[in-house]
């Protein structure tokens, strides 16, 4: 009988799992690569330094003053970036890769980081 080459498994398994899992791995490898902490791991009332990429950008006005919210994906978990008084920033867009820093607050259940110091890095 005939032994599966070494990672034969591992290359299956690839095979099997969809496109936004294969995506979400990726992606957390990146933050990996970037010095980044997994937005999962990121605590309520801490400082942190998160990297992934935009999926939605919306313009939601937040007591009658605009504010630009973009949710940051980094294949771990979601933390939404809300900056204040802004209507449009050139390169937030959807689809494109940054990291961003800032204090991480809870809203409603959800991550979020306002008016956060931020680096756009290439698209996806």
């Amino acid at each position: 009988m005939d032994e599966a080459p070494p990672g034969g498994l591992r290359g299956f398994r690839r095979l099997a799992s969809s496109k936004a899992e294969m995506e979400a791995e990726e992606l957390r490898k990146d933050t990996g690569a970037e010095g980044a902490t997994p937005i999962a791991a990121c605590a309520e009332r801490r400082r942190a330094h998160v990297a992934g990429t935009l999926r939605t950008v919306t313009l939601r006005p937040r007591g009658g003053a605009p504010a630009l919210e973009a949710e940051l994906y980094d294949g771990s978990d979601v933390v939404n970036l809300v900056w204040l008084g802004r209507r449009r920033i050139p390169g937030i867009e959807p689809g494109r890769r940054l990291t961003a820093e800032g204090l991480v607050s809870l809203q409603d259940g959800r991550k979020v980081i306002f008016n956060p110091r931020y680096e756009l890095r290439g698209s996806t």
